[in-house]
């Protein structure tokens, strides 16, 4: 009987214990938390607390701050969480902590010590208050005798500002006189745009005929509130001259329609216009295709780090480029999808072409490269950038001349950053062409900017203003035009069409011709102060010139509030040194922006001489 009394009560108490454990009577262990752990920078014999500002606790044990343990490599020897590094350098830390039940947690950081320096000295200041003498490029503005209107050249284009257009499409002109012609196929393209949709005529006249002959004309162009090229194309059997005019007085298409006119009170805005000559002729011979009707092995391969996931594959007739995940860090070289070649080599000197289809399930942009497969940016020979939407199909093409020889040449589609709320994406690569271009045809290219700043060089002439831009169009681009200019003592980027990817929109400083030198043995912070019209990003460099090796990479969130950006290299370099700065500000998201504006009221460089 007392057995039973025995089991009775060990099942009781059983029966207890379970129901206690069941209405929360223990809770769950949770693992510690660690916070405030950042990377950090101090100078060689400067304290180090790395203790403040960091925290741990657990919601079992509470604060736990006082059991955090610190490592480094190279090792430092900590007291108190305090030390005294005496020697220059990286140095990885790494934060732990545990809690009475066990549970670890790790945290990381970099602690960069750099070498003792003077006090920070300016040691280049840029003056923008100077009066820039600005080139119109032999472009003229006309307006007849009373009409309300004016053209100048002012915030880096041809502007004109039009009360009324008069009473003929040639009372308001841009004319460019003595344009020399040979024999040979000519476009020119006026990137324009209005305040008011409104009409113009470009036209060629033959300044050597007898009374009034053109070459060509092209009648009744649409000129909108986004910016786009304005087209003319002529040709001309032998040697002569041209007056180039872009009309902009009263044109009224339909005489039957008189409302469908040249509007009142508005804007025409020119950045560039752009002449090029074409002779000779070329054929395109096919060297490689690949429609993917088999499903060859590496005919399509992808990378991917940074955290990223992404695998390829051929199926129904076409490649896919699957991405399970975008990376967590890095950028648009993150993913690398390289499309095949076999058989190809790159000659130096030669001409090139390529063509693909491209299909995306969600919208995607990124960098499309002809490069060595092993070698990857050493042995790169053509550059260039895609933007493909949703659900849209594409054809990716370029015409290069290599540079160099590359022995293992494939097509590269670099791809990293996702479009906004895409967290995976599929492509579809198909009809895949890569040959020669052989022939004499010869393109000259003359683009007219009216900006005092170079145009793809660093303003060499005018060493006080080593700013230039370079926007994507003036390569042939899909995308990209913006102009620079000063005014008040302040730097001016106007971006009117924003690309896809960064550098399709850059503001330069120190580009080529015009270097921004740096003294060795030093440190330096660039202190840059702006504002924009709309909330806009950019990233920034300072990178040595000949190489792609940035001493600074920094993102600039620009507001419509001005503020100033503060940011210190971490190395020092043996010689003296040439470097740009690059502002890139091209994205999707910029290019959703339309027209925008950024104001730099300064830019100072303060040295620290190492001691």
């Amino acid at each position: 009987m007392k057995r039973v009394r025995k089991i009775a009560a060990a099942i009781l108490s059983f029966a207890l214990v379970v129901s206690t454990a069941a209405c929360g009577g223990k809770k769950e262990n949770t693992e510690p938390e660690l916070t405030g752990v950042s990377d950090k920078t101090i100078e060689a014999g400067q304290e180090f607390n790395a203790l403040e500002g960091i925290s741990a606790s657990d919601a079992e044990d509470g604060d736990l701050t006082a059991k955090i343990v610190i490592d480094s490599t190279p090792k430092l020897s900590f007291k108190n969480g305090k030390v005294v590094p005496e020697k220059a350098g990286s140095y990885e830390l790494t934060y732990s902590v545990t809690d009475k039940d066990g549970a670890v947690v790790n945290a990381y950081a970099t602690l960069t010590v750099t070498k003792q320096t003077s006090e920070a000295v300016v040691y280049k200041k840029f003056d923008f208050s100077k009066e820039q003498a600005v080139d119109s490029k032999g472009w003229t503005a006309k307006v007849a005798d009373g009409i309300a209107a004016a053209g100048e050249l002012k915030q880096g284009a041809y502007v004109f500002d039009i009360t009324s257009p008069g009473n003929g499409d040639g009372d308001i002109q841009l004319v460019k006189s003595g344009v020399a012609l040979k024999p040979a196929d000519y476009k020119v393209k006026i990137w324009a745009k209005s305040t008011k949709n409104t009409y113009a005529h470009l036209i060629a006249r033959d300044e050597n005929a007898e009374g009034w002959a053109t070459f060509g004309g092209a009648f009744n162009v649409v000129i909108g509130p986004e910016i786009a090229p304005l087209e003319l194309n002529f040709t001309v059997g032998g040697e002569g001259s041209a007056e180039l005019m872009l009309n902009l007085g009263k044109i009224t298409p339909n005489p039957d329609n008189p409302s469908d006119t040249t509007p009142e009170n508005f804007t025409v805005t020119i950045d560039k216009i752009e002449i090029y000559e074409m002779s000779g002729e070329e054929t395109k011979n096919p060297v490689y295709s690949n429609d993917f009707a088999l499903a060859a092995e590496g005919a399509v391969t992808v990378s991917a780090g940074d955290g990223a996931v992404s695998q390829a594959s051929v199926a129904d007739g076409a490649a896919n480029v699957n991405i399970s995940s975008y990376p967590t860090e890095g950028g648009v070289w993150s993913i690398k999808a390289d499309i095949a070649l076999p058989d190809v080599t790159v000659e130096a000197g030669k001409k090139y072409y390529y063509s693909f289809k491209l299909r995306a399930e969600n919208a995607q942009s990124g960098e499309c490269l002809i490069e060595s497969a092993s070698l990857f940016d050493a042995n790169r020979v053509h550059f260039n950038g895609f933007s493909v939407g949703a659900g849209e199909e594409i054809e990716v093409n370029g015409i290069f001349t290599a540079e160099g020889a590359v022995a293992d040449p494939v097509i590269r589609l670099q791809i990293g950053n996702p479009s906004d709320g895409v967290s995976a994406n599929n492509l579809v690569i198909d009809d895949v062409v890569f040959g020669k271009v052989e022939g004499d045809l010869e393109t000259t290219k003359t683009m007219d900017t009216f900006t005092s700043f170079g145009k793809g060089t660093a303003n060499a002439a005018n060493p006080d203003y080593p700013f230039s831009t370079f926007n994507g169009t003036d390569e042939e681009h899909e995308r990209g035009v913006g102009t620079i200019w000063t005014e008040n003592g302040s730097l001016f980027y106007r971006i009117d069409q924003a690309g896809t990817t960064d550098w399709l929109n850059k503001l330069t400083c120190g580009y080529t011709d015009n270097p921004l030198t740096l003294a060795s043995d030093s440190y330096y912070t660039v202190e840059i102060t702006a504002k924009a019209d709309k909330n806009v990003s950019c990233a920034f460099f300072l990178n040595p010139l000949g190489s792609w090796d940035p001493r600074l990479s920094e993102r600039m969130d620009i507001t419509t509030t001005e503020q100033t950006f503060s940011f210190t290299t971490k190395d020092t370099f043996i010689t003296d040194m040439d470097f740009e700065m690059l502002f890139q500000f091209g994205s999707e998201e910029t290019a959703k922006l339309g027209d925008v504006t950024i104001e730099i009221s300064d830019i100072t460089i303060y040295q620290m001489l190492v001691q």
